[in-house]
């Protein structure tokens, strides 16, 4: 079967001759077809634009959402008159919905298969003297795999790792272990770290905005050493990177990557700028060192994946104008009170991270609008945003506002380097891992005086402040231990259908979609506990 690429326009008009052998074996002429496309260094970066184009597919169902739901950051929220799936995966049931956790499966292998398409066609481009073109676009799509790779495995733990495009006799590949896949992980970003330039790439000005760099690639390894040297309890990434190197990676973006703090943490999210009245930094600022970019050139086109569609699910629900700046959505993923109440007084980050009804918005009915799961805080962070009159900004601008929002998802940010230096630098040079956690926290509080002494559970709690909403904290219960996981994640104190018990029996797995149990024949088994 041909594998069709899409085009952006078709000029070219062929003329056929009737019932002609010619007819029968002549390769396409208007279409672009994996036979007759990589032809040119063009062709290889319409290629690696496809493969870049899968991180935008992030939305209901996704890496972000479920992933803070399951965490103590969050309930399900969303409707009274919805579905029970979000009440279902906050509560580690799996009842309603057997394809609960299938955006982020079938994302990430879509991602997998694009860069493995590009990569193995890479010889076949006419590259002339320009091989250095051909070695970054190979480290630019490994990069990407080994994302995908990651969160795959973050998720689902065993999975089926894939460094070529599988043939028709590979369709039921059993999944392996957790050496191999974070082996191909370190390999591929590794590949990245040591054949992309020391390039910022975070300024909107430059040519290669938003692409992937050095920087990103070895801050993503120590983010891989750290996940897995703790949940797996190994002293190195699979054989691939020791202590010694995720050290060497982490230091060196700290020291030369160009990256740096933003002044004020409050300015790095569109809601939180416009509720505190500061200035918002822009997608391109130099904190972001890493970030999945939106736009909104969709232009209410469903069929197209250039918006941010996860902001819609954890805005306010049922916003009037009433509670602009923040601008409407479906309710989901309320926050909870113990994430709120775990913030310091005087620590911005919690009132640029969460909003707080009674503060923010005191005359919003929660149960004229239906709210389930209302805790009086929801999402500030990745809230859309209206005008002073309460117009949708993204609908005011001829957008739908559930597919077209603008604001990026930060991957990983440069106090992300700096939390995770201070972690690996913990045994070996405290004074190193003290200054780095020391800069996070001056400015979370605009001073110098709320140092904390450097520890792995002081640095657990500033990844959890520092973090909260952006999809890390999970990861850092369940890289503890399950027994640290439930007492975090276990939720009793509030009646009226807040309850929330963790299955340790899980390993801290998400569900597999049933779907791959099916058409795997028996080879892929469910996770234990589901």
């Amino acid at each position: 079967m041909k594998k069709y690429i899409k085009l952006l326009s078709l000029s070219s008009l062929l003329v056929l001759a009737a019932c002609s052998e010619d007819f029968i074996t002549n390769e396409p002429f208007t279409d672009k077809v994996e036979e007759n496309f990589y032809k040119t260094p063009k062709d290889a970066l319409q290629g690696l634009v496809a493969v870049y184009d899968v991180l935008q597919r992030e939305g209901y169902g996704g890496f972000l959402l479920n992933t803070e739901t399951a965490s103590d950051n969050c309930y399900g929220g969303f409707g009274t008159a919805d579905s029970n799936v979000a009440l279902e995966l906050d509560r580690f049931q799996f009842v309603t919905d057997k394809e609960m956790n299938d955006p982020i499966w079938e994302t990430c292998y879509i991602g997998i298969y694009r860069a493995n398409i590009l990569l193995e066609h890479l010889d076949n481009i006419e590259w002339g003297a320009d091989t250095a073109l051909k070695t970054r676009y190979e480290a630019e799509a490994r990069f990407l795999r080994a994302h995908f790779h990651f969160e795959l495995a973050r998720v689902f733990g065993d999975i089926v790792p894939l460094d070529h495009t599988v043939k028709s006799d590979e369709f039921q590949l059993p999944r392996q272990s957790a050496e191999v896949t974070y082996a191909l992980i370190a390999e591929d970003f590794k590949f990245a770290a040591e054949n992309l330039g020391p390039e910022n790439y975070s300024q909107p000005s430059n040519a290669n905005y938003g692409r992937v760099t050095k920087w990103a690639a070895e801050a993503y390894l120590a983010k891989a050493f750290l996940f897995y040297t703790d949940y797996y309890e190994k002293p190195d990434l699979a054989g691939v990177v020791t202590k010694a190197e995720a050290v060497n990676y982490i230091n060196d973006v700290v020291n030369n990557s160009g990256h740096n703090l933003v002044e004020d943490f409050r300015g790095l999210w569109l809601a939180s700028a416009a509720s505190a009245n500061v200035p918002y930094e822009g997608e391109g600022n130099n904190e972001m060192v890493f970030a999945i970019r939106f736009n909104g050139s969709g232009n209410t086109d469903w069929n197209l994946h250039e918006g941010n569609r996860f902001a819609v699910n954890i805005a306010v629900r049922g916003a009037s104008p009433a509670e602009a700046p923040f601008a409407q959505g479906w309710g989901g993923a309320t926050v909870t009170p113990v994430l709120y109440n775990a913030y310091e007084d005087g620590d911005i980050r919690r009132d640029a991270t969460i909003l707080n009804y009674a503060v923010d918005a005191p005359t919003f009915d929660a149960e004229a609008a239906g709210v389930r799961q209302y805790t009086g805080y929801s999402w500030k962070k990745f809230c859309p945003i209206t005008d002073e009159a309460g117009q949708n900004l993204v609908s005011k601008n001829g957008g739908d506002f559930q597919i077209d929002n603008y604001e990026d998802y930060p991957v990983i940010r440069f106090s992300d380097v700096l939390l995770m230096a201070a972690e690996l630098n913990l045994d070996t040079n405290t004074s190193f891992a003290q200054a780095c956690i020391d800069r996070v926290r001056a400015r979370a509080f605009g001073d110098d005086t709320h140092s904390v002494p450097v520890t792995k559970a002081s640095i657990m709690e500033e990844n959890r402040l520092e973090f909260a909403l952006e999809g890390h904290r999970w990861f850092d219960l369940i890289r503890q231990d399950m027994a640290t996981t439930k007492a975090a994640v276990d939720a009793s104190s509030m009646p009226g259908g807040f309850e929330t018990s963790f299955r340790t029996e899980t390993l801290g797995w998400f569900a597999l979609p049933q779907s791959q149990i099916i058409i795997s024949n028996g080879t892929i088994e469910q996770n234990p506990g589901w």
